[in-house]
């Protein structure tokens, strides 16, 4: 048996839990559950390294037993790391535009940070253009603070080329795939704002559709994805089971946890995948 875990948007700094702790308790609780792979759709710390120093302090933890792999959100991007380390660094356990094989078997995990083109706030037919989404984010929107040589869609355009580049090499490789990515892929996924103008704003900050097109074209069997705090229930259209495992905030002021404590709602959000009926026969 295969076991791959999920999660996301821990957000360690934001919650004010102490890292080092909830780590260790993170660790002992995968280990426990027999986890070979911990996948992390993004967003542990703002910041990049502080991030990337938890993953290579948790795998440290866990040692040959269990895999950490991760990919930045939007709130890693934020400090610590230029766009161009986000495309070509090579980090302990980054997955941004790469694949890893499972030993043994015919799965292939693919990650990548995504991002977003604002579809899904311009598809509700409303008069903002994409400029003024673009002036609304370096406004208000913590994004503003990621610096990137090219604009939002072009951004996407790219992400949308490397995502398909990375499953048009694994279906020739007889691969089934696992992608983890950050930005959200479908519009359902998306709620309305019922008239709140934030929100509506913010839609467009959340991904793009075209993501999902394209994963469900291919045939992608397994989506991680984070950004969004809703706590779904994995869904599935066609082929593709779509996953949202964010911890989120869980704060006085903005609380979106399910439980009272940071450990009680990650375990409670961590989703344990089972690969049995898919390993080759060997």
């Amino acid at each position: 048996m295969v076991r791959v875990a999920f999660s996301s948007d821990n957000h360690f700094d934001v919650n004010r839990v102490d890292a080092q702790v909830m780590m260790r308790q993170q660790a002992d609780y995968l280990l426990a559950q027999h986890v070979q792979w911990y996948l992390i759709a993004g967003d542990l710390f703002n910041d990049f390294q502080r991030s990337q120093q938890y993953v290579v302090d948790l795998q440290a933890l866990l040692g040959a037993q269990t895999r950490v792999l991760w990919i930045a959100g939007n709130h890693d991007m934020v400090h610590g790391v230029s766009f161009d380390e986000l495309e070509t660094g090579h980090f302990a356990g980054y997955l941004h535009n790469q694949f890893v094989d499972i030993p043994n078997t015919d799965w292939r995990i693919i990650g990548h940070n995504g991002w977003y083109d604002y579809q899904f706030a311009l598809n509700q037919g409303t008069p903002t253009t994409a400029r003024e989404y673009a002036q609304w984010k370096y406004a208000f929107w913590i994004d503003r603070s990621i610096k990137q040589p090219l604009s939002d869609p072009e951004r996407a355009d790219l992400m949308l080329q490397q995502v398909e580049a990375q499953l048009i090499a694994a279906k020739t490789a007889g691969k089934q795939v696992i992608l983890m990515t950050h930005f959200v892929p479908r519009a359902n996924f998306v709620p309305l704002g019922r008239g709140h103008h934030f929100w509506e704003m913010a839609r467009a900050l959340m991904g793009t559709p075209r993501l999902g097109e394209l994963v469900e074209r291919y045939q992608v069997a397994h989506v991680l994805y984070g950004h969004l705090h809703l706590h779904p229930q994995p869904q599935q259209f066609a082929q593709t089971m779509y996953y949202d495992q964010a911890v989120g905030y869980g704060r006085k002021r903005l609380n979106e946890w399910r439980t009272t404590d940071f450990m009680s709602e990650w375990r409670l959000a961590t989703f344990l995948l089972d690969l049995s009926e898919k390993i080759k026969k060997v």
